[in-house]
């Protein structure tokens, strides 16, 4: 393994693993791309996550660094000399910014799994939870271009990777994010007209078909 060689353990749906690839191609940081098995996953994933046994991991010069966000912070630290800067200079700033990324693994991805994954009242809960959970971030966002102000940065690439699962919870849990939370998504589609987001993200209807058939599996369709 060379010095520098930096290894991406992913698998192509996952918003986290979406995070390290878009903050690496932020960074222009060159990379291997393992795509992962999950029903059969490999030796690899196994010795270098043996806690959680979870994607992403990123693996630099053979050690591993699991946990998106925590992934994320290790790029800005280790190539902190490339441009962009992905977390805000000021101590308070980043704060901020890890509050919000915090939020959203907490609230989310369990608010949108329950649109796909449950039925009448539970699902409509979810429903309220997640629109509600949209609003408390635009409230973040307010009027700026992006969470951190003028320029892309660390809570954005937290949160874009779930906009390609939108049009499956949209076409699930029966509404449109447009019409309840249009500034989260104009939001979304200037952070697509970056080109480390559009390459780092799959298509909306990919995602729909994926989970189509995750549902199968649960016995949901």
């Amino acid at each position: 393994m060379a010095n520098e060689e930096v290894i991406l353990l992913d698998f192509w749906p996952s918003m986290f693993g979406m995070r390290l690839r878009i903050a690496l191609a932020e960074k222009e940081i060159k990379y291997e791309h393992k795509e992962e098995d999950l029903r059969n996953k490999s030796p690899l994933l196994l010795q270098m996550n043996p806690i959680h046994k979870k994607i992403p991991v990123l693996i630099h010069k053979g050690k591993p660094i699991c946990e998106s966000i925590i992934a994320v912070e290790y790029i800005e630290e280790v190539w902190k000399d490339k441009a962009p800067n992905l977390l805000p200079s000021d101590p308070y700033d980043r704060a901020q910014a890890r509050f919000w990324a915090d939020y959203i693994d907490k609230k989310l991805y369990d608010f949108g799994r329950k649109l796909w994954t449950t039925k009448g009242e539970e699902q409509e809960a979810a429903k309220k939870d997640f629109i509600e959970c949209l609003k408390v971030l635009e409230g973040s966002l307010g009027d700026k271009p992006y969470f951190g102000g003028e320029s892309f940065g660390f809570v954005d690439i937290a949160l874009i990777g779930y906009y390609s699962w939108f049009y499956a919870y949209e076409t699930f849990g029966n509404f449109s994010t447009e019409a309840e939370c249009p500034k989260f998504v104009a939001w979304a589609k200037r952070c697509m007209q970056r080109e480390s987001v559009a390459k780092s993200l799959p298509d909306q209807p990919k995602v729909l078909e994926f989970v189509k058939v995750l549902r199968q599996k649960f016995g949901l369709e």
